[in-house]
């Protein structure tokens, strides 16, 4: 029902926005640099994508909301305490490497510091649409479904082109199992886009 409700919320604010002055919609992807943390999984950063569209919504002469829906791979790998931790719950007999897939949809708010130059800050929901199975032999869920997170950062925008770099910071236990151990996610995205 959450899910549906923030799907709606982004389509309504998306479609009274394409009457506006100053509303430009286009597409971008680029790279994750992720990791979870958390005692379960290995201290390292690993790499994934995204790929999306994004709209923007002039707001006055330096702001502008910038919607966006966004596929986004996150991989990471389970520990030597995940084993200890869960062997029990879930009967592992292997560790394994975690893929999740997650439908995101951050709203930033840019502030035009140049002509070229914005900083970005703002919210992102995610909503957990694809997981490997093989962390879990009983085919049970460890991962919550959805993930609150915040993300900043700053944005070139070179006539139609934008260059990106952002960094961000879960603050949803991603959790499913129990509370031994907090899972959150943290990452840089870079990448480019291109407004029609």
């Amino acid at each position: 029902m959450k899910t549906k409700l923030v799907l709606l919320a982004l389509v309504t604010v998306i479609s009274s926005a394409s009457f506006a002055q100053g509303f430009k919609f286009g597409i971008k992807a680029g790279a994750n640099v992720t990791k979870i943390d958390g005692s379960s999984f290995k201290e390292e950063f690993k790499y994934g994508y995204h790929v999306g569209a994004f709209v923007e919504i002039k707001l006055a002469k330096k702001f502008v909301i910038q919607p966006e829906l966004l596929w986004n791979q996150i991989n990471t790998d389970t520990s030597s305490n995940f084993r200890s931790l869960y062997s029990n719950a879930l009967n592992l007999s292997t560790l394994s490497n975690v893929k999740l897939g997650y439908l995101s949809i951050p709203v930033l708010l840019n502030y035009k510091v140049a002509n070229i130059l914005s900083l970005q800050l703002g919210p992102q929901y995610g909503i957990l649409i694809d997981k490997t199975k093989t962390v879990l032999q009983n085919g049970k869920d460890a991962f919550k479904k959805g993930d609150f997170s915040v993300l900043g950062g700053a944005q070139l925008n070179i006539s139609s082109l934008r260059v990106y770099a952002r960094y961000n910071i879960g603050l949803t236990n991603l959790n499913d199992i129990d509370n031994k151990d907090k899972w959150k996610s943290q990452g840089f995205q870079v990448g480019v886009g291109v407004a029609f």
